[in-house]
């Protein structure tokens, strides 16, 4: 399928992506931000968006780091970014893909590519409709792109966002599994401001085009069709008509975890490979005082675990999606400052006391099936204290 996706589209799939991306995937309040200075700046074109043909240099193109190190990302930042990027990889790496897909979905990640292309048409003719898991996730082993035989992650090639071209910071990363590129990629975000542009995974005619059947596919329109649902009209939906609605586009099964719950306690730190670690308090009342059920979310950037004070085991495990919804509002939204502040009002560390749930969504079965997938997020969970069963 081939689709031509506009201004209206990049909203929709900000949308999607930020309840889809299991709180990560970059800042929905910058993806939006973002989009309305594409509009400003008097871009009316469209972009094509189509499966893989299996015929065309394509690559991996993203933002990597810590979105609360990117609060308020500016359009300007992400053209730089991404304009450096492929610039650099070019010079770098002796080619210029013509394609690109995301690597996640998430508010920016998914929209990244668009822009990219949007602003870059003459490098880059179109986007692949698909991308590496079906949500977010916090490190690139967590892909079905990370154990695909053939499916080389480099050479991968960063760069920040630099207004002026020597004042441009880029590096070609060459090692041969996603783990140790993404080791080495943490420590260059880090250096070059907590985040940066990422090109990685090319996919030639020297490795057969090796993207071909490694990446899931119809993801980016799954989202664009969830964002256009949660914008008509003026009612918001209630949680389980868009626990039905997410179950009808992905066919990956959703149902709703948790009803009418408030952020009561939000710890956040960024550690030193550009990843926001932490944990959400969610209780069943916005006063501490007064709640009866309390639950906590486990995160680096995106949700991992969901645990709930009167249960031994956790309610949900990643890879399986801890996604947010406000029915009052009639968005999910990330786990960046900006994302929750208007529900958590950080300055006086309490709940604004609007409400939300937590969706659960199934892992794709490709994408839980994919190689090393499983076994990646099993080392992030221990890392985090988690030793129990990991679904598989």
């Amino acid at each position: 399928m081939s689709y031509r996706y506009g201004l209206e589209d990049f909203r929709s799939i900000a949308v999607g992506a930020a309840l889809l991306g299991s709180g990560g995937g970059g800042s929905y309040h910058d993806a939006h931000n973002v989009i309305a200075e594409l509009g400003d700046s008097g871009w009316t074109g469209t972009v094509e968006v189509r499966d893989y043909d299996g015929a065309t240099d394509a690559c991996v193109l993203a933002m990597m780091g810590s979105p609360d190190a990117a609060e308020d990302l500016a359009l300007a930042d992400i053209e730089r970014a991404m304009h450096n990027t492929v610039d650099a990889f070019g010079t770098l790496c002796g080619m210029t893909p013509r394609c690109v897909i995301p690597v996640e979905i998430g508010p920016i990640n998914s929209t990244v590519p668009l822009i990219a292309a949007a602003l870059n048409s003459q490098t880059i003719a179109w986007v692949v409709d698909g991308d590496g898991a079906g949500r977010a996730v916090p490190q690139l082993p967590q892909t079905v792109y990370g154990g695909a035989a053939g499916l080389a992650p480099s050479p991968c090639v960063l760069a920040d966002d630099a207004a002026s071209a020597g004042a441009i910071r880029s590096a070609r990363i060459g090692a041969a599994s996603a783990a140790e590129v993404e080791s080495l990629a943490g420590s260059l975000v880090n250096a070059f401001g907590s985040y940066a542009g990422i090109m990685l995974w090319p996919s030639t005619r020297s490795n057969g085009f090796a993207l071909k059947n490694n990446y899931l596919p119809g993801t980016l329109e799954q989202t664009r069709k969830l964002g256009q649902y949660l914008m008509q009209g003026d009612e918001k939906p209630a949680t389980q008509a868009v626990v039905e609605r997410i179950t009808a586009i992905t066919g990956r099964r959703a149902s709703a975890a948790l009803i009418q719950v408030y952020i009561t306690d939000v710890k956040q730190a960024t550690s030193l490979a550009s990843l926001d670690v932490g944990t959400i308090r969610l209780d069943d009342h916005p006063d501490i005082g007064q709640s009866r059920n309390t639950y906590f979310i486990y995160n680096m950037n995106e949700n991992l675990i969901l645990y709930s004070a009167q249960h031994e085991a956790p309610l949900v495990v990643a890879p399986d999606s801890i996604c947010y919804y406000a029915e009052h509002t009639g968005r999910g939204f990330s786990n960046a400052f900006d994302d929750l502040a208007p529900y958590y009002d950080r300055a006086n560390a309490r709940s604004t006391g609007i409400a939300l749930s937590v969706i659960k969504i199934d892992a794709a079965p490709a994408f839980r099936r994919a190689a090393g997938v499983v076994e990646s997020f099993t080392t992030l969970l221990r890392a985090i204290g988690y030793g129990g069963r990991v679904p598989g």
